[in-house]
């Protein structure tokens, strides 16, 4: 969804890119060195978009598989991080379900709407140095996919996210750490929305593209619902996977 790649010559390939993000913007490659024990992060779901193209819905608690997305990704994200925060620019439609959850209802109060504004807010209200971000209309995030970034992750990265085999990366299923919130919050104050764009002021460590089809080799994690049209497709895709003894 991202398309860094677009700033680099089309005739370079995949691993030329990344050797050139590591040296012209601190990107790390992966290592072969034993891997640490995996750090204390904060997993946000950042619930404030607007959802026009579903009619303003409140797609955290749209149903896929007979729950809410919201308690499918609580479900995927419990036992794997410190803490799980869910990011609002409207709270009312939370409020009621506080009572005994597992996550902190966290207000974005920017005056913008925006993913960027979503992360900041996570980054600001987080106990931990680094917190993982994903999308609230992702019922299909793999926990395969959330145990390979975590084990990515080093204490000197800024970003960790998954590289796509078309050379793009997703910001939006990804983890930052708290040092990146000057350049956040600088970029906001130019009315810069776009996320990558702090990037060359950051490390980034992007997960190799054959971690991430081990880990999720059809991609399912980054199917959201932005239409109804793929709310039901997402639906489907669920109810497929269902054991047909169940269907009867």
């Amino acid at each position: 969804m991202c398309p860094l790649m677009a700033i680099f010559p089309q005739q370079m390939t995949v691993m030329a890119v990344a050797r050139n993000l590591n040296s012209t913007y601190g990107f790390r490659m992966s290592s072969t060195d034993s891997p640490p024990t995996p750090l204390p992060c904060t997993a946000a779901i950042l619930a404030g978009g607007a959802a026009k193209r579903m009619g303003g819905a409140t797609k955290a608690l749209l149903k896929v598989g007979g729950s809410t997305i919201l308690d499918t990704l609580v479900a995927t994200l419990s036992g794997r991080f410190a803490e799980i925060l869910l990011v609002a620019k409207e709270p009312e439609a939370f409020q009621p379900l506080q009572a005994g959850a597992p996550w902190r209802l966290v207000l974005d109060a920017c005056p913008a709407r925006s993913s960027l504004t979503g992360i900041r807010t996570a980054l600001k209200h987080a106990r931990t140095e680094h917190v993982f971000i994903t999308a609230c209309d992702t019922p299909l995030l793999r926990p395969a996919l959330l145990a390979a970034l975590l084990e990515h992750l080093r204490p000197e990265d800024d970003v960790v996210l998954p590289q796509k085999p078309d050379g793009y990366f997703e910001p939006l299923c990804a983890i930052y750490s708290r040092r990146c919130l000057p350049h956040i919050e600088a970029q906001l104050a130019r009315e810069d929305y776009k996320i990558i764009r702090f990037f060359d002021q950051v490390r980034v460590s992007p997960l190799p593209v054959e971690t991430l089809l081990a880990a999720d080799p059809d991609l399912m994690t980054f199917r959201n619902a932005n239409t109804p049209e793929e709310l039901e497709l997402l639906r489907q895709t669920v109810l497929s996977q269902i054991p047909a003894q169940e269907h009867q």
